[in-house]
């Protein structure tokens, strides 16, 4: 087999609605590296879209599933229940910010997890209206596509979408959005569209993923949480990228000193393993009725056995420093090259939530053609990148946070060789 000739057949199989960033068909992997059906060998700075966080393939997180293969698979949680749901759960109710009693359910998602949010927030306050922001990603289901922030390629021929979901624009001092314009946007909403008395939530990203990731300022959170209090409104963190040691703690809302009422969380929760899960309030979570809630693959027994190895680990081998280590080093090696590639306009990220911004030299114009000529070389290279935002002229970092030193070194020399490439191409 060799990539070209799965590719074609891709191409006859599969759905065009499945975008795919590269073209490189998978064989194994192991922590950060990753090896192709041809042989060649790949670090792996996308970790699945912040998946692995604890990297491929982690010995404790297999041999947990392993263990959990050899009892049973599958029982349905809501059929035939199993302890180890339980603890999990009671372990998030621990984690999760908040000092107030919590409760937690399990889906498959991430889209699922923020739907569910949805469904919890309504039936909780007996309202229908939520508020998201632009440039925030919360899925491709219609709620998810609703919420999202972004038109192309989410929205882009599936119709209308939901009533009742507003947005308003999402604090980037880079592209000229304040604080200040984004609250007093969020008071013209409520002036013009939606009584604040028929929202049941607003949901944020505390650190937008697809949108650019971008950090919401402290500020913004804290006045976010006031109108939340003052309303009546729940707040919604949408913690499906940002969580469990990816941006230096154990969740990115941990850098604020505000809390959400529910938080959504999915991706590097099993380590690879399909679970997501919603967190919140107690008295919040337990307003729906029994069987509003669940799934028949929620909560799958694999997934919680990997969860549960995935949170021993992140604790024993202390992620959390590791991914402020991480992103630190990575963080000083961009910046050495701001003197020679004034394309870089910015560079920025909590924890090992990385990203490098590029404009047109001398310019405030996004510099998308920039950003995929950096993923093209590094790939070529051997550097598995991903570029994100509304622009698409940001490259993210989602690298394990396991990688090895000697690896992780070695990617960061072909990024720079990769970057100065880029600049090359743009010489010529």
């Amino acid at each position: 087999m060799d990539n070209s000739g799965v590719s074609a057949r891709k191409d006859r199989a599969i759905s065009r609605g499945v975008g795919m960033m590269t073209q490189i068909y998978a064989d194994h992997a192991e922590n950060a590296e990753i090896w192709d059906i041809e042989g060649n060998r790949y670090i792996d700075f996308a970790s699945g879209i912040a998946v692995v966080n604890t990297g491929h393939r982690h010995p404790k997180v297999i041999e947990a599933v392993k263990k959990q293969i050899d009892r049973f698979t599958h029982t349905c949680h809501q059929v035939l229940p199993y302890e180890n749901y339980v603890a999990l759960a009671e372990r998030l109710n621990s984690l999760v910010p908040g000092d107030f009693e919590k409760k937690t359910v399990f889906v498959t998602t991430g889209a699922e997890a923020v739907e569910n949010a949805v469904k919890i927030a309504r039936a909780a306050t007996k309202r229908n209206a939520v508020i998201a922001f632009s440039g925030g990603f919360h899925g491709r289901t219609f709620m998810g596509m609703s919420l999202t922030g972004k038109v192309v390629p989410y929205k882009v021929g599936f119709g209308s979408m939901l009533t009742d979901v507003f947005h308003a624009p999402f604090p980037v001092p880079l592209h000229g959005v304040s604080t200040e314009q984004s609250l007093s946007t969020l008071e013209t909403l409520f002036k013009a569209d939606v009584d604040p008395t028929r929202v049941a939530a607003i949901i944020v990203e505390p650190v937008q993923g697809e949108g650019g990731f971008y950090d919401a300022p402290r500020e913004f959170m804290r006045k976010i949480r006031e109108i939340c209090d003052q309303h009546g409104i729940l707040l919604i963190a949408d913690e499906v990228q940002t969580g469990f040691a990816r941006t230096g703690k154990m969740f990115a809302m941990n850098h604020y000193d505000v809390a959400a009422d529910i938080t959504t969380m999915a991706k590097s929760l099993a380590g690879g393993f399909p679970l997501a899960a919603v967190t919140g309030r107690a008295d919040v979570m337990d307003a729906p009725q029994p069987g509003g809630l669940g799934g028949t693959y929620g909560g799958n027994p694999l997934g919680i056995a990997a969860a549960h190895a995935v949170l021993d680990v992140i604790e024993e081998e202390q992620l959390c420093d590791r991914a402020n280590k991480l992103g630190s080093h990575l963080k000083q090696r961009l910046e050495s090259l701001r003197p020679d590639i004034p394309e870089i306009v910015d560079i920025r990220g909590l924890g090992f939530m990385n990203a490098v911004e590029f404009n047109k030299a001398g310019t405030d114009i996004p510099n998308m053609e920039f950003a995929n000529n950096v993923r093209a070389q590094a790939q070529q290279r051997g550097l598995i990148l991903l570029t994100c935002g509304v622009y698409g002229n940001v490259i993210r970092f989602l690298s394990p946070i396991t990688i090895q030193d000697t690896v992780f070194s070695e990617a960061l020399d072909i990024l720079e060789a990769s970057i100065r490439a880029a600049k090359e191409i743009v010489k010529a």
